[in-house]
């Protein structure tokens, strides 16, 4: 019986969730400048293209718990790797912040109590 519910419950979300990651992450990657993948230092765009692309066709079609983990791993090393360094090498790495110099406050620029 608790089996049954954890196949008909959990399992298909895990499996729901790991295509929604999947897809985002290939948004990501197709998004992303063809040379900041470069300027990071990582694999080619085509590369993360192929590999995150085969994850969502293998979350969507397939549906072999290997081979989702596998992609799932993947999709993790992009998110936590990849794009965090293609963001600081695209400009967007600033913590939020939209230019502006070093001397600005949270209310704009701070002019030294003039």
């Amino acid at each position: 019986m608790l089996m049954e519910g954890f196949d008909r419950g959990v399992i298909p979300f895990l499996g729901l969730a790991m295509l929604v990651l999947a897809v985002v992450a290939f948004v990501f990657a197709l998004l992303a400048r063809d040379d900041a993948y470069r300027a990071a230092d990582k694999q080619s765009k085509t590369f993360w293209l192929v590999i995150l692309g085969v994850t969502v066709a293998v979350d969507f079609f397939l549906g072999m718990l290997f081979l989702q983990i596998a992609g799932l791993v993947a999709t993790i090393v992009f998110f936590v790797d990849v794009r965090p360094a293609l963001k600081q090498v695209s400009g967007g790495g600033g913590g939020g912040r939209r230019g502006g110099s070093s001397s600005d406050g949270p209310y704009g620029p701070y002019n030294g109590g003039r």
